[in-house]
């Protein structure tokens, strides 16, 4: 490998639900890759988005911050400034290279301190993929955006194009010749971003067909959740609000799931080459795969992100640690991560010191079973979103409470017993104890932010909520 230090692989999806894995038990979902990749390492089965919009989440990733800190709450941007994973690995000696799905920071097409950046995206400038795209489609395909299903519809339809030339084919010919052309003399970071299973929700016809032949699981929908008025019906294709049944539901959760079975199989071209030098092996190779956050899939009558509940928040994260780290294989853990944690358990496996900005804590820890570690782990994480849908939340991976900062409603779920969170406890007389405790925390937890959501007693509902903190 020409150094001592291990490779490191982050396959990185997007609004890829934490659920939506065949090793968390899904009854229709086949992820043999991500599965294996779990099976060399281990699950993380309680993390989270700590804002699970796009912008945010992919800056937490970037620079081990939380929200609050690095200052992006909502779906905004601000100019790119710091230092990121790149910028620390780089000084280690590490060949740096993000591909595919761009990193959603400002101006469009940072680098954020990559040394080689291959940036796919509707804002970067001469996206490489439509350049492709032209070059390569039958005359009058129209682009990935073909066939008039959209970014962030529910509808769903086969990729109208040949399979080669979708984003996750491309995404993953691009970082195999990126291996192929590397310096071999240094370690690797390399991200592999795609897109999938954002919408629009178009895998290739095989993929699709599968899970129209299956069917698929309903929906969640809470005791508490109410739907659209006149069920959604001309609210258009990526209204947040959706009461989706019988061939709408299937199409929607048939194209959802076919583009992170297709992922899953073209991750297998990653790691598992069949043909020249072998890239990567379980020896001088860490490989990550998360996700930077969910999708509601029609849960509680809502679709997309930008919410507090499971499928929005939670997302898949999986870490298989090369051989002689002393890391499990095979094993789950529960507690509350997220991704702050990555850029520092990179630094960790890589045997670089955690700079003093980083909020996030490392998982090395925790994969090699370590007891103390685990008993002194943090109690929950944080979720938050500001304008326009305005929440905080709290999780320890048991329970979840959430506070509405707008209009100052609560609700709280067992998430051990109720992991649909389709009964909220926050009204329960039998639960008025639990709901304080929580609040208490919530209170500790805004103390000093500068919205002024506390006064150190009681939570104060309708603060100016900015989605950039300055």
């Amino acid at each position: 490998m020409g150094s001592s230090k291990p490779n490191i692989l982050v396959l990185l999806t997007e609004q890829h639900r934490g659920d939506s894995l065949s090793c968390e038990g899904h009854p229709v979902l086949l992820t043999p890759t991500m599965d294996r990749i779990a099976g060399r390492g281990v699950r993380f089965s309680r993390a989270y988005s700590s804002c699970p919009v796009c912008i945010p989440a992919r800056r937490s990733l970037l620079t081990g911050q939380f929200p609050s800190t690095h200052g992006v709450l909502g779906y905004a941007s601000k100019p790119w400034s710091g230092s990121s994973i790149a910028d620390e690995l780089s000084k280690a000696g590490y060949q740096t290279a993000w591909i595919g799905r761009d990193m959603h920071q400002e101006p469009p097409g940072e680098r954020c301190g990559f040394e080689t950046t291959i940036l796919s995206g509707m804002r970067n400038p001469g996206n490489p993929y439509d350049r492709f795209l032209e070059g390569n489609q039958p005359e009058g395909g129209g682009g990935y955006y073909g066939s008039g299903v959209m970014h962030n519809d529910y509808t769903a339809r086969p990729f109208h194009l040949p399979e080669n030339l979708h984003h996750t084919t491309w995404t993953v010919g691009r970082a195999l010749s990126w291996l192929e052309d590397r310096d071999r003399g240094r370690p690797f970071f390399l991200v592999v971003s795609f897109l999938a299973a954002h919408p629009p929700l178009i895998p290739p016809a095989c993929y699709f067909d599968r899970y129209l032949r299956t069917g698929v699981p309903d929906p969640h929908i809470g005791d508490w959740a109410t739907p659209p008025e006149n069920d959604g019906i001309g609210l258009g294709q990526s209204s947040s609000k959706v009461n989706l049944t019988g061939e709408a539901l299937l199409s929607a959760r048939a194209g959802y799931y076919g583009l992170i079975n297709h992922l899953d199989d073209q991750m297998n071209r990653l790691l598992n080459p069949v043909t020249g030098i072998q890239r990567m092996t379980d020896d001088n190779t860490a490989v990550i795969m998360t996700s930077d956050h969910g999708e509601m899939l029609g849960d509680h009558y809502c679709w997309a992100k930008a919410l507090p509940y499971e499928g929005a928040a939670r997302i898949p994260l999986l870490i298989s640690a090369p051989r002689g780290y002393g890391a499990r294989t095979n094993s789950v853990v529960d507690k509350p991560v997220g991704l702050e944690d990555i850029l520092p358990t990179c630094l960790d496996i890589s045997g670089v010191d955690i700079p003093d900005y980083v909020d996030g804590r490392s998982l090395m820890p925790l994969l090699r079973g370590d007891r103390d570690a685990a008993s002194s782990w943090r109690r929950y994480l944080h979720i938050e979103y500001a304008d326009p849908r305005a929440f905080h939340a709290l999780t320890d991976g048991k329970e979840k409470y959430i506070w509405f900062a707008g209009d100052g409603r609560e609700q709280l779920f067992d998430l051990k017993n109720d992991p649909g969170e389709c009964i909220n406890r926050a009204d329960d007389p039998d639960w008025a104890g639990r709901v304080g405790r929580w609040r208490r925390l919530m209170v500790d937890e805004l103390t000093g932010r500068p919205e002024g959501f506390t006064d150190g007693d009681d939570l104060i509902a309708g603060r100016p909520y900015p989605m950039i903190m300055e």
